[in-house]
């Protein structure tokens, strides 16, 4: 099935390597200077683009965290152009580093990875080719972390020139921001791509 140039193009948008640093330069305060990877995985059928992330303070690269996938695919509704499914990893310390070494992702499998129910993201177009990604509404994405439920509200916009992201974790009782964007979105500048990568998989395949 050909995948639709939106779902490329996001795919294009989200690929990559980023960081943060004017941001966190700026208000360090509320921005902790971090690193993120995006890398394309073969897993799931031909109808959707498979990413790999996981991000890491950039004073300790050798302790990256928050290792997930998030499945790119068209969108179930006619409201929205594009959906983007979260899943979590059953070990993460079996693909922690897989950002800096993509290496670790070859031997993933569908039997290693959970289906996050509530992480889910609703992506619509808007003027200049720029996307947004929302949770639909009374969405609750939740995962269980060291024996404790914990809640992130996710979300981002993406365009060929900016990368920002939502993403924070709250308190799933009182809804309280805990970590993450708490003061408005982190802007994140690509530093590589890693498009290429995905072109080549197809090629294995």
């Amino acid at each position: 099935m050909p995948l639709s140039s939106n779902l490329l193009n996001l795919a294009s948008y989200l690929t990559g390597e980023f960081e943060n640093s004017k941001q966190a330069a700026a208000e360090p305060v509320w921005y902790v200077h971090l690193r993120l990877w995006q890398r394309p995985m073969a897993l799931f059928g031909e109808d959707s683009i498979t990413l790999f992330a996981e991000q890491a303070n950039v004073m300790n690269l050798q302790n990256p965290y928050r290792q997930r996938l998030m499945r790119l695919q068209p969108a179930s509704e006619p409201l929205h152009i594009l959906q983007v499914q979260y899943y979590e990893f059953k070990d993460p310390a079996m693909v922690k580093g897989a950002g800096n070494n993509p290496d670790l992702l070859k031997s993933v499998t569908l039997e290693q990875i959970n289906l996050l129910p509530g992480c889910i993201l609703n992506v619509s177009l808007l003027e200049g080719d720029r996307f947004i990604a929302e949770p639909p509404e009374g969405a609750r994405c939740c995962f269980t972390y060291q024996g404790e439920e914990r809640q992130v509200v996710l979300g981002f916009e993406a365009s060929a020139d900016k990368y920002l992201t939502y993403d924070k974790g709250v308190d799933p009782k009182t809804n309280k921001a805990l970590w993450g964007a708490m003061m408005g979105p982190y802007q994140y500048t690509k530093t590589q791509d890693y498009s290429q990568e995905r072109s080549k998989k197809i090629t294995e395949d």
